[in-house]
C-alpha cells in the first residue's frame, strides 16, 4: 500500500521533534516546577543564613513588667548617690552672704569616723557646730562635731561655679578646678591630687610595705614643684617648704617629732626671679612651742630649757 508523500513527510517531523525533546535539558517550564526550583533554592539559603548568622534571643516584657524594670533601675541609681568610692556619705551644704554676694557650697562628708590619712599635709572637715568647712594639719578631732569630708565639693558665688573638686576620707583627691568670675568662667587653676599628695609626686617609705612614708617630692610638668615634704619614722613631719621649678623658695619649716611643733624656721629667697642667697635662720622654738630667737628681735637660746 503506498501512503501519500505529503504524510509520508508529516510523521517523520513529528519523530524527529519527539527524539529532541527528550535528549535536552527540562526548561522547567511550567509554574508547578518553577515553583519547586525556587523553594530548593531559598532553602539553601535559608540553611546558610542561619548556620552564619546568630540571632540572640528577644525576650517581650509587658508594659507593666517593664515600669518595675525602670523603678528598680531608679532605685539602684538613687542608692548610688549615697556612696562614693566605697564609703557611705551624706549630703551637705553652707550658704553664706546676701544679695550682693551669696555663696553656696555643697559637699559631702562621711556619718561615720573614718580617719585620714595621718601623712596628709592637709585634713578636711565639716564642723557641725559653727556649720563652716575646716582644714587642719592635724587629725585630732572631736568626731561627733568634726564631719571628715568625702565626696564632691561645689563652690558657686552668685550662681556661678567657681571652684569644684573632691574629697577622699579628708584629703584632696583627683582634680581641682579654679574658674575666675567672667562671662565664660574660664578656667583659673587646676591642679591633680591622690589622697591629699600631687598626683605626680615621687613619694618613698621606710617599710617595704609602703605604709610608712618617708618623703614626698612634689613634680609637676617634669620639675620639682610644689609642697615638700619630710617625715619621721613615727609619722611626724620632720621637713616641709615650697618648690618653685627646682628651687627652694620661702619659709622652710623643719619640726620635733611630736605633735608637729616647730623647731627652726630658715629663710630661702621668696621667688626664682631673686639672686640665691645662703638660707638663715629666722625663728627657732623650744619643745613646748616656745619662741627662743627670732632674727634681729629675740634671742633666748641660751636660756633655753633644751
Amino acid at each position: 500500500m503506498r501512503y501519500p508523500l505529503r504524510f509520508v513527510f508529516a510523521l517523520l517531523a513529528g519523530l524527529w521533534l519527539l527524539t529532541l525533546g527528550g535528549c535536552g535539558k527540562p526548561k522547567w517550564n511550567s509554574d508547578y516546577n518553577l515553583n519547586q526550583a525556587r523553594l530548593k533554592d531559598g532553602a539553601k539559603e535559608d540553611a546558610l543564613a542561619s548556620a552564619d548568622t546568630a540571632q540572640p534571643t528577644v525576650e517581650v516584657k509587658t508594659p507593666m513588667e517593664r515600669e518595675e524594670v525602670e523603678q528598680d533601675n531608679k532605685r539602684k541609681k538613687k542608692r548610688n548617690k549615697r556612696y562614693f568610692l566605697g564609703y557611705k556619705v551624706k549630703r551637705g551644704f553652707i550658704r553664706s552672704g546676701g544679695r550682693a554676694r551669696e555663696e553656696l557650697e555643697t559637699f559631702s562628708y562621711l556619718p561615720e569616723y573614718e580617719a585620714p590619712n595621718p601623712y596628709a599635709p592637709q585634713k578636711y572637715f565639716y564642723d557641725t557646730k559653727k556649720k563652716v568647712l575646716h582644714r587642719s594639719g592635724s587629725d585630732e578631732k572631736d568626731p561627733d562635731r568634726y564631719k571628715v569630708l568625702h565626696g564632691p565639693y561645689v563652690k558657686k558665688i552668685d550662681g556661678q561655679v567657681v571652684e569644684e573638686g573632691y574629697f577622699y576620707v579628708g584629703t584632696k583627691h583627683l582634680r581641682w578646678e579654679k574658674y575666675r568670675r567672667d562671662e565664660e568662667g574660664t578656667l583659673a587653676d587646676k591642679k591633680h591630687y591622690e589622697k591629699g599628695f600631687p598626683r605626680d609626686a615621687v613619694v618613698t617609705y621606710y617599710d617595704g610595705a609602703g605604709k610608712k612614708i618617708k618623703e614626698v617630692i612634689p613634680y609637676e610638668y617634669g620639675e620639682v614643684q610644689g609642697m615638700y615634704y619630710r617625715f619621721y619614722e613615727n609619722g611626724q613631719v620632720q621637713w616641709s617648704g615650697k618648690y618653685d621649678k627646682g628651687r627652694k623658695v620661702g619659709i622652710w619649716i623643719n619640726y620635733y617629732d611630736f605633735r608637729g611643733r616647730r623647731h627652726y624656721e630658715y629663710q630661702y629667697p621668696e621667688t626664682i626671679y631673686e639672686k640665691p642667697f645662703e638660707p638663715y635662720l629666722v625663728k627657732e622654738y623650744d619643745r613646748h612651742g616656745t619662741t627662743i630667737f627670732e632674727k634681729d628681735k629675740l634671742d633666748k637660746r641660751s636660756q633655753a630649757q633644751r
